[in-house]
């Protein structure tokens, strides 16, 4: 009972001050208008940073060498057949994906690009031998040569079939990662020059990425002049001599055109002063509305007030 005391009293107090409760509405009023006004309208949320944005994608490799030469194909599985000379180098055994070099390091990695076809290989074998001394310098593996020509492995023969009988093409190659071990870190060489045995301790320098430049903006295209062609101005000439004339040279037209000058003017100046006053009044709307609900709360309140009160009654 005793927490009900002070809200019963405060009520019983503003029934009886009326005014003040009216003024204690309209503060609210304007309170709650100021801290509404003074929110923002709306709240952009945070930015959210797309699933696997941060995930390094293949295209942003690190590029070692760029360069282009001829390759052919193998496939060797120690199995003795189309000139089959045992198992890779590499100690790895053949698959898709390995080619031969003659002079760079084994487990170097990159890709070759045939007619916009790009193809990943690893170095895994040695060769070609004897062809690399006529510009063949990488041998890719039978079934990746099919793909890039358009052909088919053929497991029993282990040629490619189905490609116009193509053995040799024009590649270009992309060097991602050299191997750890003995090799040229370089151009290939001819297997013959024996750089596949020595360790290269002067790579080859990354070539510089390529940085696009950002594109100018177009310039708006001007407006084609015009020339415009005066033409006589008589009425104007006209009516300025006759105000030139004045009232005095008898002519009703200067009655006209001077009354027509003052209606103008009036015109102009309620304009102004209709535009002042809407401008003055947009500014003051906040506090017009808050001063409205003021008085319309208060006489509300009062007036319920008087219409309530019972007359007194004579002894």
């Amino acid at each position: 009972m005793k927490e009900l005391v002070f809200p019963m009293r405060f009520f019983f107090a503003l029934h009886k001050n009326r005014l003040a409760a009216a003024l204690l509405v309209g503060a609210s009023v304007l309170t709650a208008t100021g801290v509404a006004s003074a929110l923002p309208a709306s709240a952009t949320p945070a930015a959210r940073t797309a699933p696997g944005a941060d995930k390094p994608d293949a295209a942003s490799q690190t590029v070692l060498l760029t360069g282009s030469t001829t390759a052919s194909y193998f496939w060797d599985d120690s199995s003795g057949r189309a000139g089959d000379t045992g198992l890779p180098a590499s100690g790895k055994p053949m698959q898709k994906g390995m080619a031969a070099s003659p002079s760079w390091p084994l487990f170097t990695e990159g890709y070759v690009i045939y007619k916009g076809k790009k193809a990943k290989f690893f170095v895994g074998d040695r060769g070609p031998g004897e062809p690399s001394s006529r510009g063949v310098m990488l041998d890719l593996d039978a079934k990746t040569f099919a793909d890039l020509t358009g052909g088919t492995f053929n497991p029993n023969t282990l040629m490619v079939n189905g490609n116009g009988g193509m053995g040799h093409i024009k590649v270009q190659y992309v060097i991602t990662k050299w191997g750890d071990g003995v090799g040229k870190k370089n151009h290939p060489v001819a297997f013959s020059t024996g750089a596949w045995g020595r360790k290269d301790r002067n790579p080859a320098v990354p070539p510089k990425p390529l940085v696009a430049k950002p594109a100018e903006p177009k310039k708006a295209a001007e407006p084609k002049k015009t020339e415009v062609v005066a033409e006589p101005k008589k009425a104007e000439e006209a009516t300025k001599a006759e105000a030139v004339a004045g009232p005095a040279a008898g002519s009703s037209k200067n009655v006209v055109l001077t009354a027509d000058v003052k209606r103008e003017k009036e015109a102009r100046d309620l304009d102004g002063a209709a535009n002042a006053a809407a401008s003055s009044s947009s500014g003051s709307k906040g506090t017009a509305a808050a001063v409205l609900l003021i008085a319309v709360g208060g006489g509300a309140l009062l007036l319920t007030g008087r219409r309530r009160r019972p007359g007194r009654r004579r002894a």
